[in-house]
């Protein structure tokens, strides 16, 4: 029996011993790779602004346009009278939304109450994200002191929110600060890099084309075609290259070149020869400037109904610029020239 218990731990001695062997020859099992989580791609200025309005505004607004392959949202509000004049398609600037509080919004609501229907476009990012169209007044530099300033930098007066901009806040979405946008344009996020080129042309007259399209199924009578900032110069272009006979009147409001762009307004706007109503602020030079060759080169050729309007920009009172701006752009509209 000894014997036998002897052989018994001797199996098991040598079966530790096999096993502990085989687990120090056997290879360790390659690790699979970490697969990198793709970034879903985060969605553009507009688009998100777009998806804001479109969260905050009645649903009897907003409405989905199709340009091709590519579905835009659109802002809508009918002419609150029994016999609408027409329609007036309103194309926002760089960087500004469909219901921008200073310009676009106040026109698009503040139109219907005069015989206006009014469809406020969404139109894509543009490359640099221009500033706003209405531009800060030009400040003149503090008187220098002989010691430092009593009143630190972090003392100064906050920037204008948008509830300052003169309109209801029960009736208008939230729009950025513009002073929050313009330093967010100037260093755009590599992530959300705005289309380059023709791919951004085609886009934009894309959108026109789908908002013109919707305009004339509800047979308004009379297209006017508004582009405030740098949606005034695409506005013109759109004219120029494709000149449909239905829309006989364009609105300017503050409008500026994009970059990226040869033809000047200078020689796009006075070419049309179409009814035009060129309205600019007169506090920043630049904006004088410019208004000034367009009229000269509206001059040159004899335009027959080109009429230039400069607005003094009330800052301190933004509710009274914007009246002012719509009182405006209604008179030239009720002349029909």
């Amino acid at each position: 029996m000894f014997r036998h218990h002897r052989l018994r731990i001797c199996l098991c001695v040598l079966a530790i011993a096999s096993t502990d062997l085989g687990a120090s020859e056997a290879e360790p099992a390659p690790k699979a790779p970490a697969v990198p989580a793709e970034r879903p791609a985060l969605p553009s200025r507009s688009e998100s602004m777009a998806t804001e309005l479109a969260r905050q505004l009645p649903s009897t607004e907003v409405i989905r346009l199709q340009a091709s392959d590519e579905a835009f949202m659109a802002l809508w509000r009918p002419a609150n009278v029994a016999e609408p004049k027409g329609l007036v398609i309103l194309l926002p600037g760089a960087g500004e939304s469909a219901d921008w509080p200073r310009g676009i919004g106040p026109l698009r609501r503040g139109l219907p109450d005069y015989g206006w229907h009014t469809l406020s476009v969404s139109l894509p990012d543009s490359p640099g994200l221009l500033p706003p169209a209405t531009p800060e007044p030009e400040r003149e530099p503090p008187a220098e002191e002989d010691g430092p300033s009593e009143t630190p930098a972090a003392d100064s007066d906050p920037p204008a929110t948008p509830n300052e901009a003169g309109y209801l806040p029960e009736e208008t979405a939230t729009a950025p600060d513009e002073s929050t946008s313009e330093a967010v344009q100037s260093e755009p996020d590599p992530s959300t890099e705005p289309d380059q080129g023709p791919q951004l042309v085609e886009r934009i007259d894309g959108r026109i084309g789908a908002a013109l399209a919707h305009a004339r199924t509800l047979q308004p009578g009379l297209i006017v075609l508004l582009g405030q900032g740098t949606g005034g110069y695409w506005a013109a272009r759109y004219l120029q290259q494709l000149a449909p006979e239905d829309v006989r009147h364009l609105l300017l409001i503050q409008p500026r070149q994009p970059e990226g762009q040869d033809d000047s307004l200078a020689q796009l706007v006075p070419a049309l020869k179409l009814a035009t109503g060129d309205f600019f602020y007169q506090n920043g030079t630049a904006a004088r400037t410019e208004a000034r060759e367009r009229l000269n080169a509206s001059r040159r050729i004899q335009h027959p109904a080109y009429h230039q309007v400069g607005l003094p920009a009330l800052i301190d009172d933004r509710e009274s610029e914007q009246q002012q701006l719509l009182r405006r752009v209604r008179g030239w509209l009720d002349k029909k020239p």
